[in-house]
């Protein structure tokens, strides 16, 4: 049997699992998707508050744009890393107005945490840009992990893979991991009590908002438990939060007010911001180190220009879009209740946790079969399969967007 064959044949039985993937051809128009001849309601991308869909905004964007003279207009391409001449007026802006952003934000905390002592006042964190969160993820703990230190790697079991190939990527001699059963802190706890007394440092990762799950990490819990343990550092990924949580849209730690005890907060531009690339919000040396031991920043080609001006165009807003957040959390809500009153005998919770509303019907042929017939009723929703997700827990991932209407988030409900 040749290569082919066995590749051929390997394909086929990911056919036979209902595990086969494949590249959807589409079209995309404002808050609709065309696919096979159908244009339907699109309810499966992160674009959560739908700036990618706003093609006003797009158009107020080019404008501003327009008005630059030509030597300052963004340009099409880095044409090389941030290390050679990659780097650019756009991406340092970016940065510095990220990091005012977190700064304005974590003051206010600290104001309300301790209004009377300016000595528990949280330390500045500087900012990093790269190129997608899969860049950031991979990169970020192997070059955390370099230094020859006994480290013990903690993750939440339903992290990213994305993560997951970093913990991989940062095995070494020194460096282990091991993961805690999904939000389960007295596991973690047990884990943390079992480490080696020679273990210098201990890292614990999570996202805040889960992907799949679309349910929240207990940030306050997890500062707790840094707080009784001085090898403790937290990571902490707000790829689904930031834009959506918080009182100016930082994320989940903004909303727990956690932002100041977080080591590495990380997050990306490709959800909510409707653009591209990621970030790490951490202290200055950690950003140095980075600079100097994170491949996926290194040997990367830094992202064009003109996205980072779009990714400012649209930070500057950021924290005027509390109106489209409080709808989005609304329809968010109503959905995730009925899908609970329907299939779920526990008590019924009115609390918000995320746009991403999991409707897990089990059986990977049963999930492609409700996919379709959403399809058929106008909705482009797609089935999530194991590997993306536990064995057994097939499902729609649902997931609103403040472009939305009551009137779309019933017709759906009504299809479920």
């Amino acid at each position: 049997m040749t290569l082919k064959d066995e590749l051929e044949q390997a394909l086929q039985t990911l056919k036979k699992n209902e595990q086969y993937r494949q590249i959807p051809t589409l079209a995309h128009d404002g808050r609709y998707v065309v696919y096979q001849g159908k244009r339907l309601l699109n309810i499966a991308s992160n674009d959560y508050l739908g700036l990618g869909s706003d093609s006003s905004l797009q158009r107020a964007f080019f404008e501003q744009m327009d008005q630059l003279a030509d030597t300052h207009y963004p340009k099409m391409s880095a044409t090389s890393s941030r290390l050679l001449t990659g780097d650019d007026t756009q991406l340092q802006a970016l940065e510095f107005e990220m990091q005012a952003w977190y700064q304005t934000a974590v003051c206010q905390e600290d104001v309300s945490n301790s209004p009377s002592s300016p000595s528990n006042l949280s330390r500045p964190k500087s900012v990093l840009v790269f190129n997608s969160g899969y860049h950031a993820n991979i990169g970020i703990l192997p070059a955390l992990t370099a230094l020859p230190i006994k480290t013990l790697v903690l993750a939440d079991k339903l992290v990213h893979a994305s993560i997951i190939d970093g913990l991989r990527l940062s095995q070494n001699k020194t460096v282990g991991y091991r993961r805690y059963r999904h939000n389960d802190y007295a596991h973690l706890a047990l884990l943390i009590e079992q480490a080696d007394d020679d273990i210098r440092r201990i890292i614990i990762v999570t996202e805040s908002v889960f992907s799949m799950d679309g349910d929240r990490a207990d940030l306050q819990q997890l500062v707790q438990i840094k707080a009784q343990d001085a090898r403790i550092e937290l990571y902490v990924d707000e790829a689904h939060a930031i834009g959506v949580l918080g009182v100016t849209g930082l994320g989940l730690a903004e909303e727990t007010q956690t932002l100041g005890q977080i080591d590495y907060l990380v997050g990306t531009f490709g959800k909510a911001f409707a653009s591209v690339g990621a970030y790490i919000m951490c202290d200055e040396i950690i950003k140095r180190w980075l600079v100097n031991h994170m491949r996926s920043l290194i040997f990367s080609t830094a992202l064009p220009p003109i996205n980072h001006a779009w990714t400012r165009f649209v930070l500057a807003k950021m924290p005027s879009l509390t109106p489209a957040r409080t709808h989005l959390a609304l329809l968010s809500t109503e959905l995730s209740e009925a899908i609970a009153l329907k299939y779920s005998t526990s008590a019924v919770s009115s609390a918000y946790t995320s746009p991403i509303v999991p409707y897990i019907l089990g059986d990977n042929a049963r999930t492609l079969t409700k996919a379709q017939q959403l399809q058929a009723a106008g909705f482009y929703a797609l089935p999530i399969r194991p590997p993306t997700v536990p064995a057994n827990s097939a499902r729609i991932r649902l997931v609103m967007n403040a472009k939305l209407t009551y009137d779309d988030c019933k017709r759906l409900i009504q299809q479920l």
